[in-house]
């Protein structure tokens, strides 16, 4: 049986230098938040949340705990997912729309 020495089994940091040196030469920098081209998807998105389609997605997801309850079984996460979703979809939006805006 023949193998290969430990020392060719591992890859050496010199490996990586080059191939480095060359990727950080070639960057070029980076402007976030001067691109407004998603602007009005998320402006949709965003609106379509925090109006009627938020409160479509609650009512189905309570709608949707409601149904599991009357199966019989009891499980905490039949009442706390829809009020879940009813927090996320309420306070949700502002808030990751908020700390993106902050972010960039």
């Amino acid at each position: 049986m023949i193998t290969k020495p430990l020392s060719a089994a591992r890859p050496r940091g010199r490996d990586y230098i080059l191939p480095t040196i060359i990727a950080l030469a070639c960057a070029g920098a980076a402007y976030a938040g001067a691109d407004t081209t998603f602007d009005p998807a998320l402006q949709k998105f965003t609106d379509f949340l925090e109006g009627s389609g938020g409160k479509i997605i609650t009512v189905m997801s309570l709608a949707g705990g409601l149904i599991a309850l009357a199966s019989g079984r009891f499980a905490l996460g039949q009442v706390a997912v829809p009020v879940g979703v009813g927090i996320g979809v309420g306070t949700g939006v502002p808030i990751v729309t908020s700390v993106v805006t902050a972010v960039i």
